[in-house]
């Protein structure tokens, strides 16, 4: 009995090659999927099953998909706007302040398990604490002791992030913004401690000039000399002046001096007038007798 051989189907030819290509589809799929590339700056928290494996990276990794899953965490510096708040000072005052603050993941396993967004968590943070520390101080002390601020932030911030494996690097209070009419009230405060200012160190120089008068009147006191020699000095300073007046410093020694030689002659004066009351009274007595004289024959 003659039998005829069975040709193969075209069908049933082409499902090998179609195996092999389907095959290295899925391994293309599967590379594709678990070949990852991290950047320096970058690392990459791997999770099996649900459970933390370890920290990969940076550069070329591998993670089997659906057994595995990575999350990837930034390293670099972030830098985050802290929305303006509402403060009210130790001295009452009501304020708003904004500020800026800079961080970085130190540890990716804390930053990803210990809290479910670090960022949203330090933006928070950061502003409870601006709140809480600066209505700790007064008005003049935001003003003016910012660095010391933003220290006491930056502290308090890291302290509490450290958990989180996060490194709060700097605080920067940007702005104060202060109502209108305190604006006012600060600057009537500016001007008048200014004056006071001036008013203490115009009394200052009266001071140290009356303490340099006195001891140059010490040393002129003990030379007469050297007090014409100072008239003449002042003589030459006002006659180098382009002035029609002269003013003729007069000793006081020397008016004491004529007043005492007005005094003592004036006595003097009234004895003489009387001393010729006297004569001339005598010289009518004289007459009289002569008269007498003249009379008697």
């Amino acid at each position: 009995m003659m039998y005829t051989p069975l040709l193969a189907q075209p069908d049933q030819v082409a499902i090998g090659p179609l195996i092999w290509i389907a095959l290295g589809v899925l391994v293309v799929i599967f590379l594709a999927s678990a070949i990852r590339i991290l950047r320096e700056y970058e690392r990459g928290v791997i999770f099996q099953l649900g459970r933390y494996w370890k920290v990969k990276g940076p550069g070329l990794i591998i993670v089997v998909p659906v057994i595995q899953q990575m999350v990837r965490v930034d390293l670099r510096i972030v830098t985050q706007d802290v929305p303006p708040q509402d403060v009210i000072s130790r001295d009452n005052v009501s304020v708003k302040v904004n500020a800026v603050i800079y961080f970085r993941v130190i540890d990716p396993e804390r930053a990803i398990i210990q809290v479910t967004s670090f960022m949203k968590a330090t933006s928070e943070l950061a502003q409870t604490t601006l709140r809480s520390v600066l209505g700790k101080h007064d008005l003049d002390e935001m003003l003016a002791e910012r660095d010391k601020l933003n220290d006491d932030i930056q502290q308090i911030l890291d302290s509490h992030t450290d958990a989180w494996g996060i490194k709060v690097t700097n605080v920067e209070i940007k702005h104060v913004d202060i109502d209108e009419t305190m604006v006012r009230a600060i600057a009537r405060q500016a001007e008048a401690e200014r004056f006071r200012r001036a008013k203490i160190i115009n009394a200052q120089g009266e001071q140290q000039a009356a303490q340099k008068l006195v001891e140059a009147a010490d040393i002129l006191s003990a030379n007469p000399q050297a007090m014409q020699l100072r008239y003449l000095a002042t003589l030459l300073d006002i006659a180098g002046e382009k002035s029609s007046t002269v003013v003729f410093p007069f000793p006081i020694e020397l008016a004491q001096s004529f007043l005492t030689m007005a005094g003592a002659s004036q006595p003097g004066r009234s004895g003489g007038s009387s001393s010729g009351g006297d004569a001339s009274g005598g010289a009518t007595a004289h007459g009289g007798e002569s008269d007498d004289v003249t009379a008697s024959p």
